[in-house]
């Protein structure tokens, strides 16, 4: 399974290098934490192709090992949109947090050793376990009443 910092690694690495668009590997939860930025303004678009290409069509036909998720950078006044990606949730040290916790760093305040959300800071919540496993934001885990595995955060 591939751990969500190499997904952060690879992105920041890509707005350093002021690259356009960048080619990450085919995974549900690299997808899924895609989506919670694109959703929030972080990237420009995401789209499923190959190793050579953003072609949907060939995605299909491709075999495992060559599919990939073809992210567009997002820049403003040629700066990048994201300006720090962090891994919170480490495989040496879980942190998991419950509803009240969730609530706490959404409104201002500390819990579990993790700092409080500022403006315009999103944070990746994964939820469930096997089969069932989901990511939120932390505000949308808010809004449903849920507690996770904090994965991530960007700014």
């Amino acid at each position: 399974m591939i751990l969500p910092y190499d997904l952060m690694a690879r992105l920041q690495n890509g707005f350093m290098a002021r690259l356009k668009r960048l080619p990450v590997p085919h995974t549900t939860q690299n997808l899924a934490i895609l989506s919670i930025m694109l959703r929030h303004g972080f990237l420009s678009n995401v789209t499923r192709g190959t190793i050579n290409d953003a072609d949907p069509n060939a995605w299909q036909a491709a075999p495992e090992p060559h599919r990939r998720i073809w992210v567009d950078l997002k820049y403003r006044d040629d700066l990048p949109v994201l300006s720090k990606a962090e891994i919170i949730s480490k495989p040496s040290k879980r942190l998991v947090l419950t509803p009240d916790d969730v609530r706490r760093i959404c409104s201002g305040q500390m819990a579990s050793f993790v700092k409080p959300l500022g403006m315009g800071e999103v944070a990746v919540i994964r939820q469930g376990g096997g089969n069932k496993v989901q990511w939120y934001e932390a505000r949308e885990a808010l809004e449903k009443g849920l507690g996770g595995e904090i994965l991530c955060r960007m700014r």
